[in-house]
């Protein structure tokens, strides 16, 4: 099984973005990919891997409290493929997103990973000199 994750950028806050994650390989031979429960996870900088959200195989979705409302979990089974809808970003919301997969068996299949920065609704400034 091998997950590419795409869609990071770099977006200013309260912006919105979408997260892919398509799958792919033979290891849905034995299990299929409906059967997978898929995840989101996150992880930002100096900070441990977090779970943002999980869409399960049937229809059953959860999500970090920071993420609820803003967040959005879907899979389409026939592409073989998960996505998160992500609105209202916030500076906080900067890290490397993974996407994960679970089997019927329990085996977990990691995705490598896709960028994303918020920044702040603030330039980074300029320097004014007034001299005599």
């Amino acid at each position: 099984v091998q997950l590419q994750a795409s869609g990071g950028g770099s977006v200013q806050a309260g912006n919105s973005l979408r997260l892919s994650c398509a799958a792919s390989g033979s290891g849905f031979r034995r299990f299929g990919f409906n059967t997978f429960d898929i995840s989101w996870y996150r992880q930002a900088p100096g900070k441990r891997r977090e779970q943002v959200a999980i869409h399960s195989s049937g229809t059953y979705t959860q999500y970090e409290d920071s993420v609820k409302g803003r967040f959005t979990i879907t899979r389409d089974n026939g592409k073989k493929s998960a996505y998160l809808q992500m609105n209202s970003l916030k500076p906080e919301d900067t890290g490397v997103y993974y996407c994960m997969a679970r089997s019927p068996a329990h085996d977990d299949y990691w995705g490598q990973g896709t960028h994303l920065t918020v920044s702040s609704d603030w330039g980074q400034g300029t320097q004014v000199t007034v001299s005599s």
